[in-house]
């Protein structure tokens, strides 16, 4: 069974309620061992970044070629799928792609690139229409990953963890009725030295607050505190001595785009600022295009990928995806709060699910076409009924409160047809 919340307020405080209660688990963790403090990442920015260094990393010779294809190398590890369409063809002919962006915690206390997944996105790269179009998924976007349908209920980050990026870029595909060509895992761990390599970054807080990353409260010892409207900060170690900042480091900058419950739009006040320390990073690094293709950086963004990407397919994008970078637009697909028996998670409905693939769609030049299965895998309505969940026709009939979409171009009316991925 299921509880829908009743408003977005009640569902925001039973989040921060959650938030709270893991970040305190996880501050009595630290405390009690004598391993380096361990911080929950939930980073969508750093995905955001590494689409653009894609565009960006092109024209290296010499050693530096010699270390960005070594990075690559690295990197890289197949989907072990058949694609939804043949991806060199569409790099050769500049089409549009899109790229399934993955953000992790793995790659920390000794695991390997395994585990859910706290940030998934779909990036699109249109060279023709000058622009790179970014739709976030929520992490906890209800589903039926294809493959698993036995183990409904599941949470859309969780379809890494069952089947690595295969069956993450086909729960997607079969949701959304859009290709996915490549994908992209970042760990998050590499974030901070990112930031670090680019000397830091300037960003102008939206809010007043103060927030300790050790503990995820305004508790003392090692507490950045922030002010509305300016870039500069203060910084109170442990030894109480306050500094002064007009410029984030790595570790101010998560300290920054970390803070959840303290915020009053919640979750979406959080997007908000990573969005803030994602476009100063890409300021920072359109002021020195140059920053980004020394040796340094580019070992640290391999150290932190895992990618299908190969280093020719690096190098083609430099060439042919650069006028993309023109314009970045963000969007994020919208859910109503659920409480399962298995915990909460967000229900997309309908009309939201159609709204992100026409966004998607046209944004890639492809035909408009009706959205894919409501949960992704196929799942009965005796089931859907039996968790408390909207089945097809239930969903088609809920509206979506949009008040909280950022609203983007819509695609073209098109009548749908039978091809899943028709049109040019």
């Amino acid at each position: 069974m299921s509880k829908e919340y009743k408003s977005r307020s009640e569902r925001r405080n039973a989040e921060n309620a959650r938030d709270e209660a893991y970040e305190d688990t996880l501050a009595a963790t630290n405390a009690s061992t004598t391993k380096p403090k361990q911080k929950r990442k939930v980073w969508r920015w750093v995905l955001i970044v590494l689409a653009i260094l894609a565009l960006i990393v092109a024209g290296v010779g010499g050693v530096l070629y010699a270390k960005s294809k070594n990075a690559a190398d690295n990197s890289y590890k197949a989907a072990d799928m058949k694609k939804a369409r043949d991806v060199d063809q569409v790099l050769k002919e500049g089409k549009p792609f899109s790229i399934l962006l993955m953000g992790t915690d793995t790659g920390e206390l000794g695991r390997d690139y395994k585990g859910r997944t706290d940030s998934m996105m779909v990036v699109t790269i249109n060279p023709k229409d000058r622009k790179t179009t970014i739709m976030s998924i929520p992490r906890d976007t209800l589903v039926s990953v294809p493959g698993y349908e036995n183990q409904f209920p599941q949470k859309i980050n969780a379809a890494y963890e069952l089947g690595s990026s295969a069956t993450s870029i086909k729960t997607v595909q079969d949701w959304l009725n859009v290709p996915i060509d490549y994908y992209a895992l970042v760990n998050m761990g590499g974030l901070e030295k990112v930031v670090n390599q680019l000397d830091g970054i300037t960003v102008k807080s939206p809010l007043t607050f103060e927030f300790n990353p050790d503990t995820a409260h305004a508790d003392p010892g090692n507490l950045y505190s922030f002010k509305e409207g300016s870039s500069t900060f203060t910084h109170t170690g442990e030894d109480g001595k306050t500094e002064t900042f007009d410029k984030m480091d790595g570790k101010a900058a998560l300290a920054f785009s970390r803070m959840r419950y303290a915020d009053p739009k919640g979750d979406y006040g959080r997007q908000e600022r990573q969005r803030m320390v994602m476009e100063g990073i890409l300021e920072k690094i359109k002021k020195d295009p140059t920053r980004v293709l020394s040796s340094g950086f580019i070992e640290e963004v391999g150290k932190s990928t895992q990618t299908d990407l190969t280093f020719g397919n690096v190098m083609t994008i430099g060439r042919k995806y650069l006028p993309a970078a023109s314009e970045i637009k963000s969007d994020h697909i919208q859910g109503d709060g659920y409480m399962l028996d298995s915990g909460s998670t967000e229900v997309v409905y309908r009309d939201e699910q159609q709204r992100a693939t026409d966004v998607l769609r046209k944004s890639l030049g492809l035909d408009a076409k009706t959205t894919g299965n409501l949960y992704g895998g196929e799942v009965s309505d005796d089931v859907l009924a039996a968790n408390g969940v909207p089945n097809l026709t239930e969903s088609s009939e809920k509206q979506t409160n949009s008040a909280m979409i950022e609203q983007s171009d819509q695609g073209d009316d098109e009548s749908a047809t039978d091809d899943l991925y028709g049109g040019e």
